[in-house]
């Protein structure tokens, strides 16, 4: 529920605006309500498990807010929470539905303007959160990034570890390589040796025939002589 507490702070607020969206304002209020006083994590956890459908929508809506505190006034997340979060209707389309005798019945398409509102914690709060690690700052200290020289050892380690593996693999694709060179110099010798014998049989299969020949004219000669 919403801390009164929270909202004393007279603190910079940071706003972001929906408009135009096609859903009733009435069906928007008690999802508005829910988050309205609270930091910014655990209003993010109340939209993502709200069932109704235009929490999708206001999520969106709350991340550009917190974007916009981050980029414009330079207020971390930790330090935000939702001061104002309200509905406002917005323009009506109207639409006709034929009903009997010849009437027709008004069908009301409603919009509406969102606008979320986000400021600063006090200074009390913010100390009083920290010292409790309540929000993402305890998300922070146990997800927190390492050290340069930490990363540059990581890094170096990594490079030891992946240089055999490189290695292994360039052993590997030479292999491969020869291998396929050696059977492709294989195929093309086998090619060349059976061109080889294949023209060698067609030749002498020439020769012979011609011999035949020549021998068959030489019979036929002497006894065309005769007669």
């Amino acid at each position: 529920m919403a801390n009164t507490a929270l909202r004393d702070a007279p603190t910079k607020e940071t706003v972001a605006r929906l408009r135009y969206l096609r859903t009733s304002p009435t069906k928007i209020r008690p999802v508005l309500k829910l988050i309205t006083g609270s930091d910014i994590s655990s209003a993010r956890d109340t939209l993502y498990l709200c069932p109704r459908g235009v929490s999708h929508e206001l999520q969106k809506l709350l991340n550009s807010a917190v974007a916009n505190a981050e980029n414009n006034d330079n207020i971390p997340e930790d330090e935000l929470f939702v001061v104002r979060a309200f509905a406002d209707e917005g323009a009506i389309q109207k639409r006709w539905r034929p009903r009997a005798r010849g009437r027709a019945s008004r069908i009301n398409k409603r919009t509406s303007h969102i606008t979320i509102a986000v400021s600063r914690f006090s200074e009390e709060e913010i100390s009083r959160r920290s010292e409790a690690g309540v929000g993402t700052t305890a998300r922070r200290r146990t997800n927190r990034r390492p050290a340069p020289e930490a990363i540059e050892t990581e890094e170096v380690a990594e490079a030891e570890k992946s240089a055999p593996a490189a290695t292994k693999k360039a052993t590997k694709k030479a292999t491969k390589s020869t291998k396929k060179a050696a059977t492709k110099t294989a195929t093309t010798k086998k090619a060349a040796t059976k061109k080889a014998t294949k023209k060698t049989a067609t030749k002498t299969a020439t020769t012979k025939k011609a011999a035949t020949k020549s021998t068959k004219k030489t019979a036929k000669k002497p006894a065309s002589e005769k007669g």
